[in-house]
């Protein structure tokens, strides 16, 4: 263990080393003659206390110049003993192997007094730092018996390569000279060593520096500086918390190794799982962006499909090579079907190194890609392909989004598991909970320093990543004090909202939770910077089609959510049918069992999957009616991964069941029916953007509603279906309401007729065109847009 020391006015006190490699061991060569003045760069102090109340001082200092550097340990000492023939330094084997003995004779020291000096020298091709000496004083003429150690009767031991450090900033910083400044937060340990690894499987630490708080801590963030990592591969902080005494994943890496389980810890009768990953001593390799900019899309023009990045194309029906399949590399390889669909953004579920059981919402980390959709599985295939997977998106003009989950982690819970910052400082992390010895797995989000660590990340991910913006998972949380209380202004929403790296970023707050499976809305503070995913809109549009809900409801959705986002327009509802949880697009018209009563779905008369030609026809209609609905209504229509090639879960409701897209379902008719719908609609809100894709509410004066003969809807009456929405451009607004003479109603879309009949296209508009004012009739509308005529 360390020798204790007392710290000079201006010195940092010994560090203890522990496993030291050979290599990294070298034996000191002696000087001759009393310590000399020389010029030093990098210098540290330390004084110790002896065992006969003496004190012994030792300088390092880095030598530059002609002799090639390396590295100078100056030792200064009380004169020897009453009647001592005179004190010699006696180098002593490490704690991880024997070093050759080297004695050396003190002589008085070149500033002139009682003190007696000498110095070892280690030279730079032998020196390779960080390091440490260790030895003892001996009284020449009285043998073994009258050596002088350190008041606790230990060897003098001081660190080489060491510095105090800086507090800031968090995380490792690495210099082009090689140097390398590591700093963590922690209010709760009492004591915090740095574990370096030689390499990534070594269970135990090659060295270990414990670091005193006295030197290595300002304010809460404990810091050390070491001259060169170079033989080390990984590090790890040992903060002691909790009963554990393995190394914590730093919460600021950029680059990190495989999680792996290891033996349980049992603390105050709960058991803590061993998970354990280190993270990597070197940067993440440089990447050339070349000229990629961000699209910076206007939120009304977005068209939104959100995927998982393994799911869309881990199945071999993708016709990907298997180390492309299911990563960043297999989504860009795919961009050429959002090009179709006529997608500008893509919402990628949650991409933070993730509990492999509990799925991509769990998070362990928050500053690097998940290892395992890089190609070959590592934190640094992983970086280098999203940054290629976001370059291609951005050169085919789409927008890269992240759902991020700030609200908990993987860690805590029943389990009570540490990997990282729950092992670090859980008390200012997170908010506890009723598990006994345990903290929740619920951060606290508004607290500073947790605050500081989403900013630090969510700027990582723009800076680094060239990330477009961010979905907020289980946005209501975020709203939370530490003690469950609402805040009017919480400090980290307001934060995100003005942080100037995030200003011309999307920033999305969605009121879906996977620790409750909950998703109400809710009143969220915005300050017209935040959108929000409306999750009215898809119970809405639900019951409507199953006609179970007033016409009114739809007419709201229609026009933009005016009840929810009156106060920012229609550009910050992000609207949408179906989610990763819950059921799918083709679910809703497939199941309806009791236990689905919360999903508002409807079979189209048949449970399950059917061979009925009326029901699949019934179900085509309802398909093509949900996604009409959407992309006609104001706000941004979001898809969700498999909505356009019948991707079905059988009727779970659960993310868990959840299965890789099958890309041979996109050469069936059904779904070149249905992708070739959603290509039309993508085209006709950009055509008409004048309409669909507003930032501002129509005007009033600008929509008409009629019922059936164009009589007053009936607004209140439960089983009326029928509604028509008249829709005046502003540049028209002044139009009289009337169909002038001559002109001609353009049919675009009937959800009742047959493939490819049902839509139209720009190019045969008067295929459809119908003269005059020939009217639907009621019967007819009734067919096309509701669920029973």
């Amino acid at each position: 263990m360390a020798s204790s020391s007392l710290p000079a006015p201006t010195a940092a006190p010994a560090v203890s080393w522990r496993g030291l490699p050979p290599r990294c061991r070298p034996p000191p060569s002696t000087s001759r003659g009393p310590l000399a003045p020389r010029a030093a760069a990098r210098s540290c102090h330390y004084r110790f206390r002896t065992d006969d109340d003496g004190v012994v001082d030792v300088s390092v200092a880095r030598k530059d110049g002609d002799g090639g550097g390396g590295y100078a340990v100056a030792v200064e000492v009380p004169p020897p003993r009453e009647g001592g023939a005179g004190l010699v330094l006696r180098a002593v084997e490490s704690s991880a192997g024997a070093s050759e003995a080297a004695v050396l004779p003190l002589a008085p020291a070149a500033g002139g007094g009682a003190r007696l000096a000498a110095e070892l020298s280690f030279p730079a091709d032998a020196a390779l730092a960080p390091f440490h000496v260790s030895f003892l004083l001996a009284d020449a003429a009285a043998g073994a018996g009258a050596e002088i150690r350190t008041h606790r009767g230990t060897s003098f031991r001081v660190p080489v390569g060491v510095g105090r450090g800086r507090p800031a900033p968090l995380g490792l910083s690495l210099a082009d000279d090689g140097a390398a400044n590591f700093a963590v937060y922690s209010k709760s340990a009492k004591a915090v060593a740095l574990c370096l690894y030689g390499t990534t499987g070594d269970e135990q630490p090659a060295m270990e520096i414990e670091l005193d708080p006295y030197v290595h801590r300002t304010g809460h963030v404990w810091h050390v500086s070491l001259e060169s990592v170079e033989a080390y591969a990984s590090y790890g902080f040992r903060c002691g918390l909790f009963g554990t005494d393995r190394p914590m994943l730093d919460p600021y890496a950029k680059v990190i190794g495989e999680i792996v389980p290891g033996t349980s810890v049992y603390d105050e009768g709960v058991t803590v799982p061993s998970t354990k990953c280190l993270a990597s001593l070197a940067n993440a390799p440089s990447y050339n962006w070349g000229r990629d900019k961000h699209p910076r899309l206007p939120l009304e023009k977005l068209v939104v499909y959100r995927t998982n990045v393994a799911l869309f194309t881990k199945d071999k029906s993708s016709g990907l090579p298997e180390n492309v399949a299911g990563t960043f590399s297999g989504l860009a390889a795919k961009v050429g079907h959002f090009r179709r669909l006529g997608v500008n953004a893509v919402l990628l579920e949650p991409v933070f190194p993730f509990h492999q059981e509990k799925g991509p919402y769990f998070p362990y980390h928050f500053f690097s890609p998940m290892s395992m959709y890089g190609g070959e599985c590592s934190s640094v295939s992983a970086i280098k392909s999203m940054k290629d997977m976001v370059k291609t998106m951005h050169r085919n003009g789409i927008e890269v989004l992240l759902e991020v989950v700030f609200t908990h982690t993987a860690e805590g819970g029943a389990e009570c598991q540490m990997i990282s910052i729950r092992g670090i400082d859980s008390s200012s992390y997170y908010i506890a909970d009723g598990v006994v010895g345990c903290k929740a797995s619920v951060l606290n989000c508004n607290h500073p320093v947790t605050q500081k660590l989403i900013l630090d990340s969510l700027r990582h991910w723009v800076l680094d990543f060239h990330v477009d913006g961010f979905c907020f998972i289980n946005a209501p949380f975020l709203v939370k004090g530490p003690g469950g209380e609402g805040l009017s202004r919480p400090p980290l929403l307001e934060a995100i909202a003005f942080d100037p790296v995030l200003a011309k970023t999307k920033i999305i707050a969605d009121p879906w939770s996977p620790l409750e499976i909950s998703n109400v809305q809710f009143p969220f503070p915005h300050w017209k910077k935040w959108a929000e995913m409306n999750t009215r809109f898809s119970i809405d549009v639900r019951k409507f089609l199953k006609g179970e809900a007033l016409i009114s409801d739809l007419a709201t959705r229609l026009c933009g959510s005016g009840d929810l986002f009156l106060s920012r327009g229609p550009a910050s509802c992000f609207n949408y049918v179906s989610r990763n949880s819950g059921l799918t697009l083709v679910d809703l018209v497939s199941f309806n069992s009791d236990e689905l009563a919360s999903e508002f779905s409807w079979n189209c008369g048949e449970e399950g999957p059917s061979e009925n030609h009326a029901v699949l026809q019934t179900r085509l209609r309802q398909i093509r009616n949900f996604l009409f609905i959407l992309f006609v209504s104001l706000g941004i229509p979001v898809l969700n991964m498999g909505d356009e090639c019948g991707h079905s879960a059988a009727g779970s409701t659960s993310y868990k069941d959840r299965g890789p897209l099958n890309w041979k379902a996109l050469k069936t008719t059904f779904v070149k029916e249905v992708t070739g719908f959603i290509s039309f609609l993508t085209a006709l809100r950009s055509r008409r953007g004048d309409i669909f894709q507003r930032r501002e509410f129509l005007k009033l004066e600008n929509i008409h509603w009629y019922g059936s003969d164009l009589s007053e809807p009936l607004w209140e009456d439960p089983s009326s279906s029928f509604l028509c929405m008249h829709t005046i451009a502003e540049m028209d607004e002044n139009a009289p309401d009337t169909v002038k003479e001559g002109s001609v109603w353009l049919r675009l879309v009937d959800t009742s007729l047959a493939f490819p009949g049902f839509f139209s296209s720009e190019s045969t508009p008067k295929v459809h065109q119908v003269s005059g004012l020939s009217p639907y009739q009621e019967s007819v509308f009734k067919d096309a847009l509701t669920t029973r005529s």
